[in-house]
């Protein structure tokens, strides 16, 4: 064989094997960042299911509180419309907006609630507690897994060859799930037993 032709092939031989490789390391990006993805919706879903979890709550909170206090229509409006806005929510900038005023809103019925004994003491108002303080807990808990699932996708997304990947693809930055007034989330509702 020839020298150039020799050479040729060894070039082409090269150009085939970078080009596999940069083939190979793409496809493992794509993979990645889909898998992150898909882990990212399964914990957004999660955070959703809590969310109606505890609205389904509330309208027996504000039915237990409103028997002894009826002329405290204001929070009790406050809540049902927090209600409404976190079901309705299905972004996570939407989520966390409706989740600061439902916490805002809780935090108004509780307060209505702690002066008087005798719905402190039933046991019905008490269970209820009992489930927010639950359902809370796993809202937490999901809300925490979503956020590190999103820094996670969002590291991968921007780092090389993941960024590679995503300027071509379906793959946009995901929101955390973050309340607008942390201080709202800070002190959750006050409940006592």
């Amino acid at each position: 064989m020839q020298p150039a032709l020799i050479n040729a092939l060894i070039v082409v031989g090269i150009v085939v094997v970078v080009a596999v490789i940069v083939g190979a390391v793409l496809w493992s990006a794509r993979k990645s960042l889909a898998g992150r993805a898909h882990r990212v919706d399964e914990s957004w879903q999660r955070i959703e299911a809590q969310l109606r979890r505890r609205a389904e709550l509330v309208p027996r909170i504000v039915e237990a509180v409103e028997g002894y206090a009826g002329h405290e229509k204001a929070a009790f409006q406050q809540v049902v419309v927090a209600r409404d806005e976190t079901v309705a929510a299905r972004t996570p900038a939407e989520a966390s907006a409706a989740e600061a005023h439902m916490q805002t809103s809780l935090k108004a019925v509780f307060a209505v609630a702690d002066s008087f004994p005798q719905l402190q003491a039933s046991q019905s108002f008490l269970a209820l507690q009992t489930e927010l303080v639950d359902s809370e807990d796993a809202l937490q808990g999901a809300r925490r897994s979503y956020n590190g699932g999103v820094r996670e996708f969002n590291t991968k997304r921007r780092s090389f060859p993941g960024s590679v990947y995503a300027r071509k693809s379906q793959f946009a930055e995901r929101d955390f799930f973050e309340v607008s007034e942390p201080s709202s989330i800070a002190e959750p509702p006050r409940v006592q037993f």
